[in-house]
């Protein structure tokens, strides 16, 4: 077999990026596990089985068995967990749906692309390393550009929202999660006409 899952194995990835660890929790960076979290409650079922160098479960979205996946391998060798789980599974680029946060758009923005570059995202960079191809889907969750041109980037992704957009990044998380069902449900168009 060539093209499609395993027999009764999942139709899509949903790649969730984000940073293991107690330390990271709600930084701006690791806005892909909140969202995996709000579709794994919605679904009501844990993240929690260590596979593909990720927490996994799957869960049927949109009539499709979806692997729901937070790389547990830090966000820059997130493709290693990508690309693992897509080759075992034989799932192609374009059913493998990446949601990770963007600097470069406003608080709790979104954004959906079929395609692109890494944008400088070092997790989108190694996913595009691992799958040998731009061409996958994206949910960009927007957190912000940092506040000073020559202040660290690091340190902005890594810090954590303030009260205020904390507030706005809570409905940005329900929609980012309506996002990634719309997307697997009724395809690229009709999400990025909704979403974006």
């Amino acid at each position: 077999m060539l093209f499609g899952s395993k027999s009764g194995g999942p139709e899509w990835l949903a790649v969730f990026l984000g940073n293991p660890g107690d330390q990271y929790e709600n930084t701006r960076h690791n806005i892909g596990f909140v969202v995996c979290d709000e579709l794994a409650e919605r679904s009501r079922i844990p993240v929690q089985r260590l596979k593909h160098r990720a927490l996994t479960n799957t869960a049927a979205i949109g009539g499709a068995r979806v692997l729901l996946m937070k790389p547990v391998t830090y966000m820059n060798l997130s493709g290693e967990a990508a690309g693992e789980a897509a080759r075992f599974y034989k799932i192609p680029p374009e059913r493998v749906l990446v949601v990770c946060d963007d600097v470069s758009l406003p608080v709790g923005k979104l954004r959906i692309r079929t395609s692109g570059s890494a944008g400088g995202h070092n997790g989108l960079k190694s996913i595009i390393a691992h799958l040998g191809t731009e061409s996958f889907p994206r949910i960009k969750v927007g957190v912000g550009e940092k506040p000073f041109r020559d202040s660290d980037l690091a340190d902005w992704v890594l810090g954590k929202f303030s009260s205020e957009d904390r507030t706005i990044m809570e409905g940005a998380v329900r929609r980012a999660a309506d996002a990634v069902e719309a997307y697997i449900a009724q395809g690229s168009d009709k999400a990025m006409a909704r979403f974006n």
